[in-house]
This record gives C-alpha cells, sequence and structure tokens, in this order.
C-alpha cells in the first residue's frame, strides 16, 4: 500500500490549535505563516484509523466505552513486536493523554512541595505539570558533547537536598532527538535506586526513530528495578491522532499499580470510547503506515537540518528520533527578541521558544517538520531570507 504524506491539507479553521492558534500567540498571520510549534504532524491518520471514525460515524450511538480486550491488547502486541517488551493487560492503565498520566504520576507518588527531577532543556509540559500540581521542579542540565544531549548524573547527585521523588525523563528525548542507549538508562535506573527516587519515563515519540538509531524501552534497560519504575506512552505522536486524548500508563510492579489505579479511581478517569477505537485501530493496523511515514520524515530531516547547518551561525541539532528540530542560533550573535522577529514577522514561521523547555534552552527554537514537503522546502527558503545577511 502507498501512503500520500505530499496530499495538501488545509487545517486552518478546523479548531486546530497549531494553525488557528499561531497568531494569538506568536503574532504569525493565519492566512500566510507557516505553522512549525505544537507536535502534531500535517499528515492524515492510517487508514484503519479513519475507517474506524466512518464506521463509529455510520453506527450512529456514541455511548460509554466497555470490553477493554482488543484495546488493551493491540497495545500489548505493538509493544511486543515493535520493541521486545512483554507486557501484560492488565499493566495498562489509560489516561486523557500523556500530559494527565504525567498529573496523575505526580499525585500518585509525590506530595506537594516535593522535587521532581527534569534534564533541560525538556518538553515544556512538563515544567507547567509539576508547577500546576505543586511540586518542586529540580533542573538537571544536559551537556551537549559531540553534537548530542547527554545526562550528568554525578552533576545531580551533588545538588540533591533529599526531598525528591521523581526523575520525569523523556525518552526519546524532546527537544534533542536523542535515543538514550541502554547503558544511559540503566546508569539512570541505578541513580534513582540509591536515591529512592521514582523514574517516570515518558516514551510517547518511542516509535519514531530513524534509520540507525533503536528505542530502549527504559523497562528492559531496567529489569531489576521495576519496583521504582513508571512507563508512559500513548499512540499519539506515532499516529498523528494526539485528539483522541488517549495516553497509557503502564506499571509492572503490582504495589506501584495499585497506588497509581487509586488516583485513577479517585478523578474517575474512563477511557474515551472513540480514543481506544482509534487506538487500537492503529496498533493493529498502522505498521506500513508507520514505516513509510519514517521514511518521509528521514528525508524532510535531511532537507531542514541541511538547509540550517548552511546558515553561518545556525545549526541543527542531529535528530535520532521525533519529527521535531532543535535549531540553535546563539552563533549568530542575536538577542533572542531580534531571532524572533526574524523568524516571525520576517519568515512568518510560528516555532517554540527555546526558553519553555527550560534551562539550557536558550538561543534556540524548536520547529515541526512532519509536514508536506512542500512546506519544508517553504519554510527554508524564508529562514534562509530572513537571515540572508549572515551568508
Amino acid at each position: 500500500m502507498t501512503f500520500d504524506f505530499d496530499k495538501p491539507i488545509d487545517r486552518r479553521q478546523t479548531n486546530c490549535v497549531k494553525w488557528d492558534g499561531m497568531e494569538a500567540l506568536y503574532g504569525v498571520p493565519r492566512d500566510s505563516g507557516l505553522a512549525m510549534w505544537v507536535a502534531d504532524m500535517d499528515f492524515e491518520a492510517p487508514p484503519a484509523v479513519n475507517q474506524t471514525l466512518r464506521n463509529l460515524a455510520d453506527h450512529g450511538v456514541h455511548g460509554y466505552f466497555g470490553d477493554p480486550r482488543a484495546y488493551l491488547g493491540s497495545i500489548a502486541n505493538w509493544m511486543q513486536t515493535r520493541h521486545g517488551w512483554r507486557i501484560e493487560p492488565d499493566w495498562i492503565m489509560t489516561t486523557p493523554g500523556l500530559v494527565s498520566a504525567v498529573a496523575c504520576t505526580l499525585q500518585a507518588f509525590s506530595e506537594k512541595g516535593d522535587g521532581v527531577i527534569l534534564f533541560t532543556p525538556v518538553y515544556h509540559a512538563f515544567h507547567r505539570i509539576v508547577a500546576a500540581n505543586d511540586r518542586r521542579i529540580v533542573e538537571s542540565p544536559l551537556v551537549e558533547r559531540d553534537g548530542r544531549y547527554e545526562m550528568d548524573l554525578g552533576a545531580l547527585a551533588a545538588q540533591l537536598e533529599g526531598s525528591e521523588k521523581i526523575v520525569l525523563l523523556c525518552s526519546p528525548h524532546n527537544p534533542g532527538g536523542r535515543v538514550w542507549s541502554m547503558e544511559e538508562l540503566r546508569a539512570l535506573a541505578e541513580f534513582c535506586a540509591a536515591h529512592d527516587l521514582l523514574l517516570v519515563s515518558d516514551e510517547v515519540h518511542q516509535d519514531l526513530v530513524f534509520p540507525g538509531h533503536t528505542h530502549r524501552v527504559t523497562a528492559l534497560a531496567a529489569p531489576d528495578h521495576a519496583d521504582r519504575l513508571v512507563t508512559l506512552t500513548a499512540p499519539s505522536k506515532t499516529f498523528n491522532i494526539a485528539g483522541a486524548q488517549t495516553g497509557q500508563v503502564i506499571i509492572g510492579d503490582p504495589a506501584l499499580r495499585a497506588r497509581m489505579q487509586k488516583v485513577l479511581k479517585a478523578v474517575s478517569s474512563q477511557p474515551s470510547r472513540i480514543g481506544a477505537m482509534m487506538t487500537t485501530a492503529a496498533y493493529a493496523h498502522g505498521a506500513e503506515w508507520l514505516d513509510a511515514l519514517i521514511a518521509y520524515l528521514d528525508e524532510n530531516r535531511r532537507m531542514f537540518d541541511a538547509a540550517m547547518n548552511r546558515l553561518p551561525g545556525i545549526r541543527s541539532m542531529a535528530l535520532q528520533a521525533t519529527y521535531l528540530s532543535w535549531v540553535d542560533f546563539r552563533g549568530t550573535g542575536m538577542t533572542e527578541a531580534e531571532i524572533h522577529e526574524r523568524v516571525e514577522k520576517t519568515a512568518k514561521i510560528a516555532a517554540n521558544h527555546g526558553t519553555t523547555f527550560g534551562t539550557g534552552g536558550e538561543g534556540f527554537l524548536r520547529f515541526n517538520i512532519a509536514t508536506r514537503r512542500a512546506v519544508v522546502a517553504d519554510a527554508i527558503e524564508r529562514l534562509e531570507h530572513a537571515f540572508a545577511d549572515l551568508q
């Protein structure tokens, strides 16, 4: 089967935050600007997902969800076949998306005032949710070596105060696109054990890994530390169904699982019927589509990185995973205000500001390249024009 990722799809005026919200947030006009910020793709979901929605619409009755066997089985089968991770269906708990899962995890395993460790720069919603739950953000800045980010556990150990309870890991890393190695994950798990910390591994980008790299499931890297590990997954990034608002918390340890179940019961969290059925269809029938998607994104990545790296003072971090290009403008010598002015006002591109990702994000912008290749080419031309005086 062939999939047309070059098909033009106008997402404006469709209640789409990515396109309809960029003018209010960035001042980039909706009619002539390019939306390259929110982490969803401008592609149709896999055919089986859209057929499932048509079938649901044809049926016409949209009641509560029940009988989760196919849903849970599709998740377990995907983890086994795609990642070699054997899980039991009863390990899986459903939340309305991954950010909600992070919030529930904080409530289940920490108290107000406790420290939550973030390896920064990192996904901006982590900061927002930790703060909103009255936990203390503990930033552990990543170290850039040979063009990629690495954790500095020695420095982290020196800054611990004793009130830290959770390490919140982004794996693969957003925004740096780093795939952590088995050795790094094992070292982190051992660090958590030594310092009595719970490791929460957000693996929402686990399927979006480029050729030459392999995602390592944290649970497989650290099988001896299951009693202090929570894994978060979702089909949202993989299959472009973030609007389904369906994520999974996977916990193998019964005691930890009971604590999470108590929180979910307290907030009466139940799976969305539509989201669960979209998830089932995606995991059961989306593998071929995903393989084609990754090949398409790989070329987008190559084009965008090459163009950014040709501009003096600008460097794009080499992506191993995700479709989120992390671009360093510090070498231009410009202030952040000037960089944003050129990108948003001259190029008319909405991209995430690096400072929202925490310490280490200063001078960076994050560009979403999961869009039609013609749009990527347009973005390159606009950015080359906006920074033409550097060439």
